[in-house]
């Protein structure tokens, strides 16, 4: 996928640029499965206090970084239209497995488990380059009808 659809995915979404927890796509089966990735650069505004010192990338955010991939591939359903004003509406069985630092590169996979009106289940997780899972969850994805 060329940064041009990408960025054209991410507008489906509600977040602004400064809320994107997701640099590229690599993989994407509309409507079904994606694979992105996110570089942590060390300068985003959350490493300043997540931890002073010792600075990680937080579990949420790592969650929040599924949820936006699965509205990507939600969204791009090309036998549905997108819903608006998509938004994260539940979290089942999040496992935090461990921490991303920053200069390192997370590699998230997501897959679209059903859909039934407005909503949307997922499950997905997200692993460091190279390494191992850092997270594993289910999420609840809802929207307005178009």
């Amino acid at each position: 996928m060329t940064t041009q659809q990408l960025e054209h995915a991410l507008q489906l979404l509600p977040h602004g640029p400064e809320f994107r927890f997701l640099d590229s796509l690599s993989e994407l089966d509309p409507g079904k499965t994606g694979a992105g990735s996110l570089t942590l650069r060390g300068t985003e505004f959350f490493f300043a206090g997540h931890f002073p010192g010792a600075p990680m990338f937080p579990g949420v955010l790592a969650v929040e970084a599924v949820a936006q991939l699965a509205g990507v591939v939600a969204q791009s359903d090309p036998a549905l239209p997108p819903l608006k004003d998509l938004k994260l509406t539940a979290i089942r069985g999040a496992k935090i497995l461990g921490a991303a630092l920053p200069g390192q590169r997370l590699e998230l996979r997501v897959k679209i488990l059903g859909r039934m009106s407005n909503l949307i289940q997922a499950e997905g997780q997200v692993k460091i380059e190279g390494g191992p899972v850092i997270l594993q969850t289910q999420i609840t994805l809802s929207g307005d009808p178009p």
